[in-house]
């Protein structure tokens, strides 16, 4: 009845327009009043069908009899393709990496992160550390969701299992208003381009040695941002991350004790030469501790591998009231090639002392040894594009080379907390979009590091890291 019913509606709608269509040719003003009736009858014969619930054949044969109908008496319509916009009321469903869905200005994705490492850290001749050798882990595992309320307002929420323990990394609300945005919740606090980079779209399996020694991490704040044309200027006020500020960790290490605060500030210039993507960008970044200057502080590094707890170097416990940091950053990208630096320097005001300061940088260049692929860049920081030529198309998927050298100096004054010189390999093969694997050898240099029982603090420590991640 149903199909019957959509038949002779539609059967009428062409029935109305078969006499202007055949009443005499079409000039310039009687053909744009035909487009317009075509498109307002195609509209119009969508909805029928959405409501009567008619079949396809009879919307195609109503549509082709429709087509017919125009193309007889005005050629120039032929060329009427207009697509029809989906009512806001329509849900639409997309796949990327997991099922998206989107209804006008809102939208709703599940993401997650699996990543499993497995690695081996040579113990220099005589140190005996028993969380040197072999290990594996469960890098992260991470769940959680986004989408839009508005076409102004999203959101973000993701929880993730690290170390045993369950976080909250990324999770805040999001307002876009042309060039204008504004984030409120936990985030990064506009750290360095390696830092801000996700995990999952780096060239090497962990981030610059200076990220983890300076305590980098997502904190609970507001940050603004400006972005017009290669400018983007970024600047917030954040407080400390969700588990220090928890009232399980009560007392001078946190909970409703922790008064502390920082202002972070971030400046990218990233023009488009050509086919040349370029990228130069500053932060700074002070930070009062307020209590936790009670609290013992520590600036310390593992031998690249996070699958080890071992720190080879690191400086001793301080009490530490301000740290003031600054960094600069560079890359670009042509093609398949690309090259990355960055420094960071961190100075820290002792309780009673003088101030010490830390440096650290790092440079790379990278390649991809298959055709079509090149590193993707986006509001600031590196992306990942999908594959040119994927496994599932009867491709190799993409494959990327990079050397990489990382400097950390923990060294200063009264403090010697020894000097890391780290050089990189790395391999990435990501077969189809969303799934990665990783092999990465680094040759680790030490100087006043941890002593041998010889008492010797200068010595090589050679690591070997492997790593497949899915990421959606």
């Amino acid at each position: 009845m149903r199909t019957f019913a959509a038949g002779t509606a539609m059967a009428l709608v062409m029935t109305t327009m078969a006499v202007p269509a055949f009443a005499h040719p079409a000039n310039g003003e009687d053909a744009e009043a035909l487009r317009t009736e075509v498109r307002a009858l195609r509209a119009r014969l969508e909805a029928l069908e959405r409501r009567l619930g008619s079949t396809p054949d009879v919307q195609t044969a109503a549509t082709d009899s429709v087509t017919r109908q125009t193309n007889t008496s005005a050629p120039i319509l032929a060329a009427t393709t207009d697509p029809i916009v989906k009512s806001d009321d329509e849900t639409a469903i997309a796949w990327k990496g997991s099922p998206q869905f989107t209804q006008g200005g809102k939208a709703f994705k599940v993401k997650g992160r699996i990543q499993a490492d497995a690695g081996f850290v040579s113990a220099p001749g005589g140190l005996d550390d028993r969380g040197l050798g072999f290990s594996s882990e469960m890098r992260r595992l991470r769940l959680g969701g986004e989408g839009s309320l508005t076409r102004n307002l999203s959101y973000k929420l993701e929880f993730e299992l690290s170390d045993n323990a369950v976080d909250l990394v990324d999770t805040f609300i999001t307002y876009r208003n042309g060039p204008w945005q504004v984030q409120i919740g936990n985030q990064n606090a506009f750290w360095s381009l390696d830092e801000l980079t996700g995990d999952t779209s780096g060239s090497v399996m962990e981030r610059a040695a200076f990220t983890d020694a300076f305590n980098f991490e997502r904190r609970l704040g507001l940050g603004m941002q400006y972005g017009k044309g290669p400018w983007i200027a970024q600047l917030g006020v954040f407080t400390d991350d969700p588990t220090s500020l928890a009232n399980s960790t009560d007392g001078v290490n946190g909970g409703d004790e922790n008064n502390s605060y920082s202002v972070d500030g971030r400046l990218v210039f990233a023009p488009r030469l050509g086919k040349i993507q370029l990228h130069l960008a500053g932060s700074a970044h002070w930070r009062r501790l307020g209590r936790l200057a009670e609290a013992s502080t520590r600036y310390r590094q593992r031998p690249y591998a996070h699958g080890t707890n071992t720190r080879l170097i690191g400086t001793p416990a301080m009490n530490v009231e301000d740290e003031t940091m600054y960094g600069a950053e560079m890359a670009a990208i042509s093609g398949r090639w690309w090259g990355a630096a960055e420094y960071y320097h961190l100075a820290a005001d002792r309780v009673g002392l003088p101030t010490v300061g830390f440096q650290g940088a790092y440079g790379e260049v990278g390649y991809f040894l298959t055709e079509g692929d090149s590193r993707g860049y986006k509001g600031g920081i590196f992306t990942t594009n999908a594959p040119a030529h994927p496994l599932d198309k009867d491709g190799p998927g993409s494959i990327q080379v990079a050397l990489r050298y990382d400097w950390l100096d923990l060294n200063d004054r009264d403090i010697r907390g020894g000097t890391q010189n780290g050089y990189i390999a790395a391999l990435v093969w990501s077969p189809i979009q969303y799934l990665r694997f990783n092999v990465n050898y680094a040759l680790m240099r030490y100087n006043g590091a941890a002593a041998l029982p010889s008492g010797e603090r200068s010595y090589d420590a050679n690591v070997v890291g492997t790593r497949f991640e899915l990421d959606f």
